[in-house]
Formats: C-alpha cells, structure tokens, sequence
C-alpha cells in the first residue's frame, strides 16, 4: 500500500521560511518522480515542484521558481523534501506529497503577519 505522509507545515510570517517533509512507503521510492502540488482555499490544485528519479533534475511553477526547492533522500529515509524560502501570503495553501495517482494527506501552509 503506497503511503505518503507530510509534515513541517505550520504558520509563518511573510518572508520567513518551512520546511516541508513526506515520508514514502508501499512502493520502490528510488524509481519514481515525486512532485508536491498545492491547493488554495477556494481554488485548483497547483503543481509547485517536481524531481526526476533518475538525475535528479528538478523543475518549478513559476510562482516558486528561485523561493522553493525540492529535494529527495532516496539513499536511506525515502523521503521528499520542500524547503520553502522567502514565503509571501499567496503560498498560503495546503501541500500535498505526490507520486504516480497518489497522494498525501497534506500539511497547511499559513503565511500572514
């Protein structure tokens, strides 16, 4: 059974910074993409940040783009990483952790001052 669980959300004023985590099970972690995808209240979902199982290679939303970046610990924990930097009001969302069709439970974001 594929199980994706996110921490690290929480609240935080404009400008500061979180650290997001989902720890993966159920499934061969080193063989797939990951990606986290967020959603505003009262809006779609949002793709944020995607990472290659291969090399590595990372790409961005254009709203994230040079503030967030996404990383992985295939070697020991299985898990994906979203450090978020100089956040503003509108990253305001909750955060999901995806593979393939799965995905997370989420973890609120909150950023206000």
């Amino acid at each position: 059974e594929v199980q994706l669980v996110e921490s690290g959300g929480g609240m935080v004023q404009p400008g500061g910074s979180l650290r997001l985590s989902c720890v993966a099970s159920g499934f061969t972690f080193s063989a797939y993409d990951m990606a986290w995808v967020r959603q505003a209240p009262g809006k779609g979902p949002e793709w944020v940040a995607y990472i290659n199982n291969g090399d590595g290679s990372t790409t961005y939303g254009d709203s994230v783009k040079g503030r967030f970046t996404i990383s992985r610990d295939n070697a020991k924990n299985t898990v994906l990483y979203l450090q978020m930097d100089s956040l503003k009001p509108e990253d305001t969302a909750v955060y999901y952790c995806r593979v393939h069709k799965y995905w997370g439970q989420g973890a609120q974001v909150t950023v206000s001052s």
